[in-house]
């Protein structure tokens, strides 16, 4: 019985993946504007003014709808994938295009999904992976549509990170608290030193709490591996909108989705990265 669970986890895992990845759609376009509402009633109630009064909007409410006509969305055009395949990418009641970005996340989670199951098996491991990778693919393309890595996101990510290894699991816990100190205080003695000297700011603060979370799930001895493969990414994306596309210098380009890559790389081969530069896994 336990052969057939790990025969089977992984295509289970990309089932679960396709659901996961319809709610990721929902997450990476309501959450900014939940917390640019948010802002907004704070901003107004710290000038003494009475915050603006707007329609109950979160996760949940109001349903799944078209954009372009407002219609609800009925169950069976809410079904992962197939939705999108027969209805031909179009709505079903206007007929207004609807973003192949919607079943592009959805598969995309569900490969993830698979990918870590067979990698890590029937495990706690293998769960937790699954959850941080949701949590990373979110904040990902959140980041790279808003240049936002949500406190929503990263803090809980942080907590969980030093409560899975309570037990170990990707670190010893000693590990796992220090990394999520040092992957906060690396990247925040960056930001300073770079700030200091140009006067202006190369990061957010977001990407501190991002890679505090990944030093607390993965441990200190990981940081180092993630911080050169993202940035060299980075650096190389970078030159390359700048080069390519003509991407203006001053545009800033969100560094959020290499860490978040970088991240789930190391999740699962940093065992072979590390010695690679001198560490120990």
């Amino acid at each position: 019985m336990a052969a057939d669970l790990q025969e089977l986890f992984p295509w289970l895992a990309a089932v679960l993946g396709l659901a996961v990845g319809s709610f990721l759609n929902v997450v990476v376009h309501r959450l900014p504007r939940m917390l640019q509402t948010q802002w907004k009633a704070q901003c107004a109630e710290l000038e003494g003014q009475s915050a603006p009064q707007t329609a109950s909007y979160n996760l949940w409410t109001p349903a799944s709808h078209c954009p372009a006509c407002n219609r609800p969305l009925r169950a069976v055009h809410n079904i992962p994938v197939v939705s999108y395949l027969v209805l031909r990418g179009r709505c079903a009641f206007c007929g207004s295009p609807i973003s192949a970005r919607y079943p592009t996340l959805e598969l995309a989670t569900a490969l993830l999904f698979g990918w870590v199951a067979a990698h890590f098996g029937w495990s706690a491991a293998g769960a937790g992976a699954l959850i941080l990778t949701a949590f990373l693919l979110a904040l990902a393309l959140i980041d790279a549509d808003t240049t936002l890595l949500p406190d929503d996101l990263t803090l809980p990510l942080i907590w969980m990170g030093l409560l899975i290894n309570l037990r170990p699991t990707y670190a010893p816990l000693p590990e796992a608290v220090i990394g999520a100190v040092a992957g906060y205080l690396c990247l925040w003695s960056v930001y300073w030193v770079f700030k200091l000297v140009t006067g202006k700011e190369g990061m957010g603060y977001g990407d501190f709490k991002l890679l505090a979370a990944l030093g607390a799930w993965l441990g200190w001895k990981m940081l180092l591996p993630i911080i050169l493969m993202s940035s060299l990414v980075g650096a190389l994306v970078g030159i390359a909108l700048i080069v390519l596309a003509r991407r203006g210098r001053e545009i800033p380009i969100p560094f959020g989705p290499y860490l978040a890559a970088a991240g789930f790389l190391i999740l699962l081969y940093g065992d072979r990265v590390a010695p690679l530069i001198g560490l120990k896994s």
